[in-house]
């Protein structure tokens, strides 16, 4: 079994490249499963029911999020009815969506959750506590985590806390692929951010002299996205599907 993450869509840019390679990729790579982070792909930030559905039908299976879910009033309802899109469990239980799914095709069911960090972030519920509680409705032999968070500490000892009792925990956020593909002692995968879908030549999605005039000024500014050459930052994953078990995990980048 082959499943691909990838990293945070920025962006309609993000969302057409997507469309443009995904077909080829899911062909030559012989893919069961597509998950994307896409709290990002709508311009001027946040998802829309118009990203999410452009993702979906580009051929992407799931839809995770994070801090910026609910940025768009106009997702709220969306959340509710559309499965295959997430966000994190550890929000309060009132807020629209759901924190899991789950994918299933021919054979395969696959668990899917979402959590948020707390570190330099927004302080929801514990996600170590909420990550129990989610995974006590998970019957699935394969199950993936994105853990959408700031600090990388605290993103690989909650994989450490759950390895053996999930597939893989996928990081994101920060939009920086890192160098620490791993599979754990007791078999989870695990990599700390799997990068982002966006403008190559920028600081994080935005016009590097935007974010540069930000950081110097210390004044407020509009952001807007580069508009130079997009890569998809992704993660590959090999799965025996019979044992539940990760027998390979990948960074790729794909331009």
């Amino acid at each position: 079994m082959r499943i691909l993450f990838i990293g945070d869509v920025v962006s309609m840019a993000g969302c057409q490249f997507i469309r443009e390679h995904l077909p080829g990729l899911r062909k030559s790579w012989e893919l069961d499963f597509v998950i994307a982070n896409g709290e990002n792909s709508a311009d001027g930030n946040g998802i829309t029911p118009k990203s999410a559905d452009h993702l979906l039908d580009s051929g992407i299976d799931c839809l995770t999020t994070g801090n910026h879910v609910f940025r768009r009033r106009e997702v709220y309802p969306y959340l509710e009815r559309e499965e295959a899109v997430i966000r994190p469990a550890n929000y309060n239980e009132n807020t629209p969506g759901r924190g899991y799914t789950v994918l299933e095709k021919g054979k395969y069911r696959v668990f899917v959750f979402n959590l948020m960090g707390t570190v330099y972030m927004q302080p929801l519920a514990n996600p170590f506590l909420t990550a129990d509680e989610v995974l006590r409705h998970n019957d699935c032999p394969v199950s993936l985590l994105d853990f959408h968070a700031e600090a990388t500490g605290e993103k690989a000892a909650l994989a450490h806390y759950l390895d053996g009792r999930v597939t893989a925990v996928l990081g994101t956020h920060t939009h920086v692929p890192t160098a620490d593909a791993c599979i754990l002692p007791k078999g989870t995968g695990f990599i700390s951010d799997a990068g982002m879908t966006g403008p190559e030549n920028s600081i994080l999605g935005i016009r590097p002299d935007i974010a540069i005039t930000k950081m110097r000024d210390n004044l407020p500014v509009r952001f807007e996205y580069a508009q130079t050459p997009i890569r998809m930052d992704c993660v590959l994953l090999d799965i025996d599907y019979s044992m539940g078990k990760l027998t390979k995990i990948e960074h790729l980048c794909v331009q």
